[in-house]
């Protein structure tokens, strides 16, 4: 097996729709593969695919090895851009190193964890008996991992394969659980003499909710409703409040519809200008791309009721958004967090999601009651859901220590061992197989649930050479 295989399965990958939810191709897809190769295939009722290699000659007494990654992908493009994930090929360009989507995801999250698996169920390498899981809907809400059965694969190691630094094996994971709020709002008539402005804060870099969360990356609604809420003194309609997308992606963009006096319009479009200064200022190092901007628009809308819109604009101001705490025990890894991830209006209702992960569960649920309480005093009907485990480290994993000894036996250096604050779905599968031995490690991505994600080509040689070895020396 070799980098070149892998990146041409991902290659092949890149053309089959599999936004979360949505597996159906590609799960069709993984179900030929095992058929073209003679290889035995089983399906769950989930929709969770597994493949299984025999062991080779010689190895029918190495312990049996799972191999796992998740086979849908975050949906994400930039605003304005024409592409429909349902059934159009993944556009990306290779160049200075990596492989890019410059204008939607890229899918090496987890494709490429995928792609690094078919490649070794295809390869001739000597090896033990190989499970090769694919799971559904691990960026919604790890729906496969939760509806996996017992029993499903034999093997009591597994590698997961959706980690995103090359050099770094995971141990460890958050936990984590999404919290929903909705408001039902009244509207009213439009003021006479009021004109419809858009105001938007876009050009955000967004990103992962669990790797991303401590760089301090702007949150375009967090930063519009921030806008909105110093202009509350003046004279104007909320008509409409709309941003961001997925639970665990740092929202990109957001837009308000105001209707503002026509006299005064030249004003707000002065306010926001100014707003996109400050905005320009305080993330220039985080996000030196993002603005506000405000233009004229037509809408047939009612404006929110005025009372509404006031409380729906200091809610979503006062509801907490980023790291709570950092870990005491592990230096740099994040322990507590949440995300203000989106808002929506249908019709005459408000819909906030966030997301809430942690190390500590008791931490995990304090926050998820705080930003509940936020939303309490602003009359929202709060639900808590998707609730998911961590990982506790294993540091006598012996699959650590194989790892560990192959990356050191291959490049001559030390690899890092870590816990990672994203949610991985390790933490289920302990709960199913508790004598489960684990670790993660993967190619080095970046941008990962936003537009211009991208994978680099010289980690994904190194990340395929140490699996291969792993994979052929298990013992």
């Amino acid at each position: 097996m070799d980098s070149a295989t892998v990146l041409k399965y991902f290659q092949e990958i890149t053309h089959i729709p599999r936004e979360s939810g949505h597996e159906e191709p590609m799960t069709k897809f993984l179900q030929q593969f095992a058929a073209q190769h003679n290889l035995q295939c089983k399906t769950d009722k989930t929709g969770n695919v597994l493949i299984i290699k025999e062991a080779a000659p010689g190895k029918e007494k190495v312990p049996a090895l799972a191999l796992q990654a998740h086979q849908d992908m975050v949906c994400e493009k930039n605003a304005g851009f024409d592409f429909d994930f349902k059934t159009q090929p993944i556009p990306y360009v290779i160049e200075d190193g990596w492989m890019v989507a410059k204008n939607t995801t890229l899918g090496a999250d987890d494709g490429i964890g995928v792609a690094a698996c078919l490649a070794l169920l295809a390869s001739d390498l000597p090896t033990g008996k190989l499970e090769c899981l694919f799971t559904i809907s691990e960026e919604t809400g790890m729906d496969g991992a939760f509806g996996l059965e017992p029993g499903f694969f034999d093997a009591k190691t597994l590698i997961n394969l959706d980690s995103e630094d090359e050099g770094q094996l995971f141990v460890g994971c958050a936990g984590g659980l999404d919290t929903t709020a909705t408001f039902e709002f009244h509207r009213e008539p439009l003021k006479k003499g009021y004109k419809a402005l858009k105001v938007s804060v876009c050009g955000g870099m967004g990103g992962h909710s669990g790797d991303d969360i401590q760089k301090g990356r702007c949150n375009a609604v967090r930063e519009l409703v921030r806008f909105l809420f110093t202009e509350l003194q003046y004279d104007f309609q909320l008509i409409t409040l709309e941003g961001g997308n997925k639970p665990n992606a740092i929202t990109r963009e957001a837009h308000a519809i105001l209707a503002v006096p026509a006299d005064e319009a030249e004003e707000m479009v002065a306010d926001v200008k100014a707003f996109s200064d400050v905005l320009s200022a305080e993330f220039a190092t985080s996000d030196p791309q993002v603005h506000a901007v405000c233009e004229p628009c037509q809408t047939e809308e009612k404006p929110i009721e005025e009372g509404d819109a006031a409380n729906i604009i200091a809610t979503l101001l006062a509801c907490p958004h980023g790291v709570e705490r950092m870990s005491a025990d592990i230096p740099g890894l994040v322990e507590t967090s949440t995300n203000l991830a989106a808002v929506h209006i249908k019709e005459n209702t408000l819909k906030v999601i966030t997301n809430q992960r942690s190390s500590v569960v008791s931490e995990l649920h304090a926050l998820a009651e705080r930003v509940e309480a936020a939303f309490f005093l602003g009359s929202f009907d709060v639900e808590h859901h998707g609730e998911y485990p961590g990982w506790k480290p294993n540091l006598n994993s012996h699959i650590l220590d194989v790892s560990h000894k192959s990356y050191v036996k291959l490049f001559g250096q030390e690899p890092e061992i870590k816990a990672i604050h994203a949610g991985l779905e390790c933490g289920l599968f302990l709960e199913k197989f508790p004598d489960l031995d684990m670790i993660s490690f993967g190619p080095t991505l970046r941008g990962v649930h936003a537009p211009g994600e991208k994978l680099e080509l010289a980690s994904l040689d190194k990340f395929v050479a140490h699996l291969t070895d792993v994979v052929a020396n298990f013992q």
